[in-house]
């Protein structure tokens, strides 16, 4: 593990360096499915700085990344890669942006890094041995009373079929005069749950590659993930409830409108 170890913390850091080196510069701005869900040469760039430093140590383990798709092998193992999480603030000149790299074993997350080079965060998680925000031990808040939770969520650039629009949901939030927050970066709102900086983040529509490092890291911060049933989630599905814990259950009553 060691090894794998030093593969995901050199690949983040080498994507971190390209990120940063184009941010707020000069680059090429494509739209892929819908005209604000953007991609950018760097999301490239560093999607292959990302690949390249996984194929030269584990050129057997399979891999998901957001723009190549998916690279299969005969592997229990498999890196899920998001190039830039964030990418239109990104393209924006925003700060709230990351790399974020996800080792997966046997169906399970084994390791999780995510990488903001503008802010100087650097957020890892392995499976059974914690989470930590630059080398430094994180947890999730002690929050237990929901009418003071701080929340974060996102708003997917196609809306899923649900029986309830989205946007009920966070008026429903909004109503009982709940701050939430809307930060643009999926991997990003689950860090911040992950130490303590929001008590809650809910979102519909996300894709592997968005919360397979930050589904682990709030797992080992000491959070609860799942779907907006209650039920635990994995990083392939499409509803994606985490909290510190202690408000889930009222997160989601509010949710399904209980």
């Amino acid at each position: 593990m060691e090894q794998m170890r030093q593969t995901i913390n050199e690949a983040a850091r080498a994507a971190g360096t390209v990120i940063q080196s184009y941010f707020q510069g000069v680059f090429k701005i494509e739209s892929k499915d819908g005209i604000n869900n953007l991609v950018t040469e760097v999301d490239k760039h560093s999607e292959t700085a990302i690949i390249n430093i996984i194929k030269r140590d584990f050129p057997q383990h399979s891999i998901i990344s957001e723009e190549v798709g998916e690279i299969m092998q005969d592997s229990q193992y498999q890196w899920i890669i998001d190039p830039i999480d964030g990418t239109v603030n990104f393209a924006h000149g925003i700060p709230i942006c990351c790399v974020s790299i996800g080792l997966r074993h046997n169906g399970k997350m084994q390791m999780g890094v995510v990488y903001n080079p503008m802010m100087n965060e650097f957020f890892f998680a392995e499976r059974g041995k914690g989470a930590f925000l630059n080398n430094e031990p994180i947890h999730v808040s002690k929050k237990t009373d929901f009418k003071t939770a701080c929340l974060v969520t996102g708003f997917p650039y196609k809306w899923p079929e649900t029986k309830e629009h989205p946007i009920k949901v966070f008026e429903r939030m909004i109503i009982q005069g709940l701050p939430v927050r809307r930060l643009g970066s999926a991997a990003i709102d689950l860090c911040w749950v992950a130490c303590g900086r929001f008590d809650g983040f809910w979102e519909y529509n996300l894709n592997s590659w968005d919360v397979a490092a930050g589904y682990l890291i709030v797992r080992e911060a000491g959070g609860r993930i799942s779907n907006f049933d209650g039920t635990e989630t994995t990083v392939f599905e499409k509803e994606t409830l985490a909290t510190n814990g202690l408000i889930h259950e009222e997160m989601l009553k509010v949710i399904n409108k209980e």
